[in-house]
């Protein structure tokens, strides 16, 4: 069995950009205020939702190895 994820959204950095839901469609959505959300906030680990993460242009996107809080972005310094 692979990695899974969780995925978080700050919802005070985001601007609404949709770079997200433009890399990842089928992984983020925004509301009716331009706000990013997960679709899954446990995924199983893929590069769409990674793309996604990297592609924001303020870094609202978080991932973290489910159960170990492993960051996996951003990466630690």
């Amino acid at each position: 069995m692979g990695d899974r994820w969780h995925v978080e959204v700050d919802r005070a950095l985001c601007i609404g950009s949709a770079q997200c839901v433009h890399l990842a469609p089928d992984a983020f959505h925004l509301d009716s205020a331009m706000q990013s959300h997960p679709s899954d906030p446990e995924p199983d680990a893929n590069e769409r939702v990674l793309k996604a993460a990297e592609g924001c242009p303020v870094e609202a996107i978080a991932i973290t190895l489910l159960g170990s809080g492993e960051p996996v972005f951003p990466p630690e310094e």
